[in-house]
């Protein structure tokens, strides 16, 4: 039996537990999200919070309330370009990264999305999904060799067939599910946690390239923890880092960093560069060390124009 609503005015702490641009859900403390949430808005015109965020509100009717208040967060997954910055989630404790046998999926985008994780100190797991397309098996394997080699643990399934592996990575744990369109996110989703009922659509076979079908992030109780399902990505703009964080995010080059021959080494064709030194031994991929240079460029490059440049 659901909870009475609580009275306009009253002062409740709350997670969201969706967010659609300035309009989110409140899962309000001590209630289930079984029992309902409250449908909240941020006082004023600056709209800052995330799914996952810890929250006060005030309610103001019977199932809507005003956000009054952002708790201290643990962490924050987002993602930006020169001009623009977009929240993802709040309070994580691993990232999932959903991939597929197909349609095609960018290694570098999983380049991106870890070196986002490892910026805010948030542990890893990378899921390849349709294990059932055999004829794409081997190439998918091959592109997520270079991250196993990394000690990042790869799970396989096949969403349609079962799900049964991927508990025990999930149970107590805060996730999110990220990756590119058509991976199977929200199949995954639904398998896990059938009521979700999250809306699935077929891949666009003329784009190689999954349709937007989840619009908005939503989290989901799930075994003593949570899971967020988020909308496909086709761009993870790390703007916010420094090159030096950057730098720290590949896992890879911490044994490098700081022996460089030049204290100010921009890691490009300087002598006694100990990066380079690494990528020429083999203790660096090389292709991991081109996603490095390629994002950094950008880096600046949003710096730049911030700026005015």
């Amino acid at each position: 039996m659901s909870k009475p609503r609580p009275s306009h005015g009253t002062p409740l702490n709350g997670v969201i537990v969706a967010a659609f641009g300035r309009h989110y859900e409140v899962a309000v403390s001590g209630r289930s999200v079984k029992d309902g949430s409250l449908k909240c808005y941020p006082r004023g015109k600056k709209s800052v919070f995330a799914c996952g965020d810890e929250v006060g509100i005030e309610a103001s009717g019977d199932d809507q309330g005003v956000i009054t208040t952002l708790h201290p967060r643990r962490n924050l997954l987002w993602r930006s370009d020169a001009f623009r910055e977009k929240l993802i989630a709040a309070n994580l404790s691993q990232v999932v990264l959903v991939t597929a046998t197909e349609p095609g999926f960018s290694d570098l985008l999983i380049s991106r999305c870890i070196a986002a994780a490892e910026s805010q100190h948030l542990r890893t797991l990378i899921v390849l999904n349709k294990t059932d397309l055999s004829d794409s098996l081997p190439q998918a394997r091959r592109m997520l060799a270079p991250f196993r080699e990394l000690g990042y643990q790869v799970v396989e399934l096949s969403a349609r067939e079962g799900v049964e592996g991927l508990l025990p990575h999930l149970a107590g744990q805060r996730s999110i599910f990220v990756g590119q369109s058509g991976m199977g996110k929200s199949t995954l989703t639904n398998a896990l946690i059938p009521e979700a009922r999250a809306a699935t659509r077929e891949i666009s076979e003329a784009l190689n390239s999954g349709k937007h079908t989840t619009t908005f992030a939503r989290l989901y109780p799930l075994d003593g923890g949570w899971l967020i399902d988020s909308p496909g990505l086709q761009a993870f703009g790390l703007a916010h880092l420094t090159p030096e964080e950057l730098a720290a995010s590949f896992v890879e080059f911490h044994d490098h960093l700081g022996k460089c021959r030049f204290r100010d080494c921009r890691h490009e064709a300087e002598p006694g560069c100990a990066l380079l030194a690494a990528v020429e031994s083999g203790a660096i991929a090389a292709r991991r060390f081109e996603h490095f240079r390629q994002i950094r460029d950008e880096i600046r490059a949003a710096k730049r124009q911030s700026q005015g440049w």
